[in-house]
């Protein structure tokens, strides 16, 4: 892992990854200030997770952590086994995260936000989703809608601005979208925190992706033709262009790894409660 910021695999947790290259292309910043976008309204954070106190884990009780539910999203369950677990590796990492913040990084479609919400839970973090706030503060509901009216340069721009905002903060869980990695300003404001990438096969990804439809995706919602080939061949070409970015990230949890050794061909039968022990042995 990143020497620079003193991070090292946890006792017992296996390294997947690839180290960071020594040396990142230098940032580019445009001459105006980022914070001087017209369309940009003035950015007000509200956590889905919501702010706790700083001993949170102490006094969690197991009924609020089996079933956790954050504004405008779905329940998310977990066993009493799996909440048992998640407490016992959030006491430990505390300590070592010293407040920083966390940023999820990977593919559209990865797991990032059902994922970040749970360590956020579990670790007293808010949590914050990069794409909302960026629909928050332009004004517009959602990304596609962005792309559409302006241009993903736009959206790119305000994206960094987001970030920057956000790494001036502490104690935050945040899902990052899947372009974010591909301007190095943005990793310069990551690279204060911790950055985790949830690698996840491109097929996986793809039925995913298909199942639900490609409306929220700009990225993907282009063609026409089978919903499945039309993302793989998509993603193959995304991943393709930030791979090299991902691998930037402090550390990398392959989510095939994690099915292999639980006995599983596919991913997809992975619970996002499973995933997220699995992360923490990365802090």
């Amino acid at each position: 892992m990143d020497a620079g910021l003193g991070l090292r695999p946890r006792p017992g947790a296996a390294w997947t990854g690839r180290r960071k290259p020594q040396g990142f292309p230098p940032a580019t910043v445009p001459a105006a200030r980022l914070d001087q976008n017209p369309a940009r309204r003035p950015l007000v954070l509200r956590s889905d997770a919501g702010s706790r106190s700083t001993d949170p884990i102490r006094g969690a009780s197991l009924k609020g952590l089996c079933c956790h539910k954050s504004a405008g999203t779905e329940k998310v369950h977990y066993s009493a086994d799996e909440a048992l677990v998640l407490k016992q590796k959030a006491e430990d990492v505390l300590p070592y995260l010293n407040d920083r913040c966390v940023y999820l990084v990977g593919m559209m479609g990865s797991g990032k936000t059902t994922v970040g919400k749970i360590i956020a839970e579990v670790l007293g973090y808010s949590f914050f989703d990069s794409d909302k706030l960026v629909e928050q503060s332009v004004g517009i509901p959602s990304v596609a809608e962005i792309f559409q009216v302006h241009s993903e340069a736009f959206f790119r721009d305000n994206e960094s601005e987001v970030l920057r905002d956000l790494s001036s903060m502490h104690r935050l869980i945040v899902a990052t979208g899947g372009g974010a990695v591909i301007r190095p300003i943005n990793w310069s404001y990551m690279r204060k925190g911790l950055t985790i990438w949830l690698d996840v096969p491109l097929d996986a990804l793809a039925r995913r992706i298909a199942a639900v439809g490609t409306a929220s995706r700009p990225l993907l919602h282009q063609e026409s033709g089978d919903p499945y080939a039309k993302a793989y061949a998509k993603l193959t070409a995304l991943f393709e262009q930030r791979m090299d970015s991902y691998a930037n990230a402090d550390a990398r949890v392959s989510l095939e790894n994690i099915a292999l050794k639980q006995g599983h061909n596919d991913v997809n039968v992975l619970t996002p409660s499973a995933i997220a022990i699995e992360v923490f042995e990365y802090f």
